[in-house]
This record gives C-alpha cells, sequence and structure tokens, in this order.
C-alpha cells in the first residue's frame, strides 16, 4: 500500500506541478483552447492517443467485449489503430489543420458555423457537443474510480470526487499546452503500463499458450457442447465485433475533443510525424487491452448486478487483483494516465465550444469596436481574459454535472460511451468529413445529419435500446454520409464565391 500511494503522490503532484509551468500560455483564447497552435508531432500524438484511451476502454470495453468475443476483441484494438488512428490523421490532419486556421476557427462547433454560414449551426452543434460529452465523462469516471477503489480500498464516491477535482486543477491552470505536457507523461506510463501488466497476467495463467489453450476449452454462452469460439480469429460473434470496431475506430472523427488535436499542431511536416507515433501507441496500448480483456473468462464468472446481468466493469479489476502489489500499482497509474488525459480532454472541449460558441459566439459585435469595425487593444484584450476565466467557470460547471451522472451512473460504461460517441458522431462525422473535401455540402444536410445523429440515439434510448447503444452509435455513423450526400444534391447551394474563398486554403 506504501508503495501504491507513493508513486500515486508522485503522479499527480507532477501532473499539477506541469499546469503550474504552463499557466503562462493559457491567458489567451488560443493559448488556453490550442496551445497556440504551435504544438509539435510528439505531443499532438499522444495528446490524440491519451485522448481516445482511457478507462472507458481499459476496464469497461475491454472487459466486456473480452468476455464477449474472447481473443477475437484484439481486432477492435487493431480496427482503433488502423481506422481511428491512421485513416483519421491520414484523412483529416492536413485539411483539417489549414481549414480551420484559414477560417479562423478554434471548435468543431465553430467549423460548422463558419463554414456553413450559419450561426445557428454553431449553436446547435455546442450544444449536442456540450450535452453528450457528459455521459462520456461519467463513463470515465465510473472506470477510473471502479479501478483505484479495487488498489486502494477508497470508496468509489471518494474516488471520483478526487479525481474531478485534480483533473479540474491542471487544465484550469495550463489549458491545453498543460493537457498536452501531462498526456505525453501519462502516455509513456501507458505504454509501458500495458506491456508490463499483460505479461504478468499471462505469468498468472502459465503462459501464453497455456493461457490460450484454457480460452479454447471454454464452452459457448449459447451452447455448451460447443467450445473454441473465444479462441477463434473471429471469435463467437463477428457481426456484433464488427459493429463494436466501427464505433470505436470511425467514431474518433467526427469527436470535438479528438478532431481538436489537428487544430493545434504547426505544421503539416508535423502532422506526417504525428501519423506514425499515433499509431504505434494505438496498436499498442488499445491492442495490448482488448488482447488483455480476451483472457477475462479465466479469472471465473463476473459477479451479477440486482437486474441479474453480470457485472462487466468488474472483469478487468477481478484480472488484477490477484497480481502483485507493484503491478497493481503501475495499472492504478496507468489508468490514472489514461483517465485524466481523456478527461481533460473533455472538460477543456466543453468548456471551450460553450465559451466561444454560445456566450461569445457573435465577433461582429464585440464591445469596444470603433467605426472601421477594428478593436483597440486594451479592450481586446480583456474581452480575452473575460473569455478564458468564462471557459475555467464551464469547466468547473461540467465536472460537476458528469460527476451527478458518475455517482449514479445509469448503465456499464460501455453504453455510456455507445450513447455519446453515437450522437456526437453520427451528428457531425459525415458533414465535418464531407465538408473538408467537397464544396457541395449544404446547409440543410448538415442540419439533416445533426437531426439523424441525434434522434436515432435519444429514440433508442427512449424505448429502452431496442437497437444495443454500440450497434445505434455504428449506424448512425454510417447513415450520416448518405444522408448528407442526397440531401446535398436536392437543396440550395452556399454562395460559390463564399466557399470557393474558405477552400483557397488547400491551395
Amino acid at each position: 500500500m506504501l508503495i501504491k500511494i507513493i508513486l500515486t503522490i508522485i503522479f499527480l503532484a507532477l501532473m499539477v506541478a506541469v499546469g503550474i509551468y504552463s499557466r503562462k500560455q493559457a491567458n489567451s483564447v488560443d493559448g488556453f483552447v490550442l496551445g497556440g497552435r504551435n504544438v509539435g508531432p510528439w505531443l499532438t500524438a499522444f495528446a490524440y492517443g491519451t485522448s481516445y484511451f482511457s478507462a472507458v476502454v481499459f476496464v469497461g470495453y475491454a472487459g466486456q467485449f473480452g468476455w464477449k468475443y474472447g481473443l477475437s476483441s484484439t481486432w477492435i484494438g487493431i480496427g482503433n489503430a488502423v481506422i481511428g488512428s491512421l485513416l483519421a490523421w491520414i484523412l483529416l490532419g492536413r485539411r483539417t489543420k489549414l481549414m480551420t486556421q484559414h477560417i479562423e476557427s478554434r471548435t468543431m462547433p465553430d467549423f460548422f458555423g463558419t463554414r456553413f454560414d450559419s450561426q445557428q449551426l454553431r449553436v446547435v452543434a455546442s450544444v449536442i457537443a456540450f450535452v453528450f460529452l457528459i455521459p462520456y465523462t461519467a463513463g470515465v469516471y465510473k472506470g477510473i474510480s471502479t479501478l483505484f477503489e479495487m488498489g486502494f480500498g477508497v470508496p468509489y464516491e471518494y474516488c471520483v470526487i478526487i479525481m474531478a477535482l485534480l483533473t479540474a486543477l491542471y487544465v484550469i491552470l495550463g489549458g491545453y499546452k498543460a493537457t498536452a505536457m501531462n498526456d505525453f507523461i501519462q502516455g509513456i506510463i501507458m505504454l509501458f503500463g500495458i506491456v508490463v501488466v499483460i505479461a504478468a497476467v499471462l505469468n498468472s495463467q502459465g503462459g501464453l499458450t497455456t493461457a490460450v489453450d484454457k480460452l479454447a476449452q471454454m464452452p459457448s454462452d449459447t451452447d455448451a457442447a460447443q467450445n473454441g469460439g473465444f479462441a477463434a480469429l473471429f471469435g463467437p460473434d463477428p457481426w456484433n465485433l464488427l459493429g463494436v470496431v466501427i464505433l470505436t475506430s470511425l467514431g474518433t472523427w467526427g469527436l470535438p475533443q479528438m478532431v481538436g488535436k489537428f487544430y493545434s499542431i504547426t505544421d503539416e511536416r508535423a502532422i506526417r510525424r504525428g501519423t506514425i507515433i499515433s499509431t504505434i501507441f494505438a496498436f499498442i496500448v488499445a491492442g495490448g487491452c482488448y488482447f488483455l480483456g480476451g483472457f477475462g473468462r479465466l479469472f471465473g464468472t463476473p459477479p451479477t448486478l440486482p437486474n441479474g446481468s453480470l457485472a462487466f466493469d468488474s472483469i478487468v479489476p477481478s484480472m488484477l487483483i490477484t497480481l502483485p502489489d507493484v503491478i497493481i500499482a503501475l495499472v492504478v497509474l496507468l489508468v490514472l494516465s489514461a483517465s485524466m488525459s481523456t478527461l481533460a480532454s473533455l472538460v477543456l472541449t466543453s468548456s471551450s465550444t460553450m465559451t466561444l460558441d454560445l456566450i461569445y459566439r457573435d465577433k461582429r459585435s464585440m464591445p469596444g469596436e470603433v467605426e472601421d469595425g477594428t478593436i483597440d487593444d486594451t479592450v481586446a484584450e480583456r474581452i480575452e481574459r473575460r473569455k478564458v476565466v468564462v471557459m475555467r467557470v464551464l469547466i468547473v460547471f461540467f465536472i460537476a454535472l458528469s460527476l451527478m451522472i458518475a455517482l449514479n451512473p445509469p448503465t456499464f460504461i460501455a453504453q455510456l460511451m455507445g450513447i455519446s460517441w453515437g450522437a456526437l458522431a453520427g451528428a457531425f462525422l459525415a458533414p465535418f468529413m464531407l465538408g473538408l473535401y467537397w464544396k457541395g455540402v449544404t446547409k440543410a444536410s448538415v442540419w439533416a445529419c445533426f437531426i439523424w445523429g441525434v434522434g436515432i440515439t435519444v429514440v433508442n434510448m427512449v424505448l429502452g435500446n431496442p437497437i444495443n447503444p454500440i450497434n445505434c452509435g455504428a449506424i448512425a455513423m454510417l447513415g450520416g454520409f448518405p444522408i448528407v450526400l442526397i440531401v446535398s444534391l436536392v437543396t440550395p447551394k452556399l454562395p460559390k464565391q463564399l466557399v470557393d474563398e474558405i477552400f483557397t486554403c488547400y491551395k
């Protein structure tokens, strides 16, 4: 216990110290939200990866899908690396950087408002982002606190509150630059930690070959006479596995906290380097998490909840609780690293969206303007400081809302993430990506996709999830593309001069 406490205190003190160190660069909006658009490839790649993979993956997804699909759940991690990281950087990185810088966009809702010339789109996108980032944040809190409770014996409620306060502290102090620097430190811990944990778990089962043989002898959930499915290449249920791969891999392309990383990177050369770094990171961390979760059945059946269903979120903690104290301390740091980086990204995205796209959304009516439309430098500086203060206040507000859900979570971690990703990526992915590439995307098609993504997610939730939230999220994302394409072909186009000027950024 002493080892665990000492390592954790050192880790948390380092996070806060980075926040204090970065505070001078967080006095302006660009500094607080985007790190001055001057963040290098290593920091950006690690910020992308650590925001991607949190306790939601390590505790929630790895446990639940490892139980359902066995070793084939590793395909989820591979999909995250190839689709969620490699292709995302290749297809979105350069174009996002150039266009958002050209149109002076700081957030994804701001992109929609400026790219499609609509204040209403900006406001609605901001509300969607704020509302549906909350369940994802709650899922992260739940995952980190479940494992923290196992490692330290501290009641779940206290764990949730402590993590929220510490994350808020370093984000409020240092903004995006502090978040990116801490992400780099946390990413190194994650890389080292996942390798050590996998080795320790396999060693406890007699090694890799023995563990796989044991898993192959496990009977199917639907047919006790049939076994081998949990060690098979595509597992016992390949179609539902595909839905998880799509949700968790393609979903990152439409999430504000993920796409925002491309806004802040320095230049195109940094994007090329960041692509390689981010992909390797994802292969090791995501592939390792799901590979580890695939052996969950070897550690016994998890407890059941009052409604009779299995407590999937306890699977990974039950795998780790028998390991030596030093390894458990490393696991706690691993999950702390993964989760605090994701939490920091989520709260920063939410507060900046609310501030810039709702409270200060009208750039044309700033106080202190003179007759020619310019703003006095002193007034402009004061407005910038005021915006940063508002963002810091909203960080506290967002964390408080997330805590309320986390203290009384309505469902499993995986389902919380499915609801959040399904609505956000279902609404944003298609119009954002097509808006970067195609001049023909119309304002009406963006509205149609917003209604589609949020509508299918909310209706499914209200009806009691007749479609699994994971599969519903995948349907929402993929369905957005034909909706945007078809509606764009039959609705009025944006003024040609406006669109042509926006696309000059690629010349």
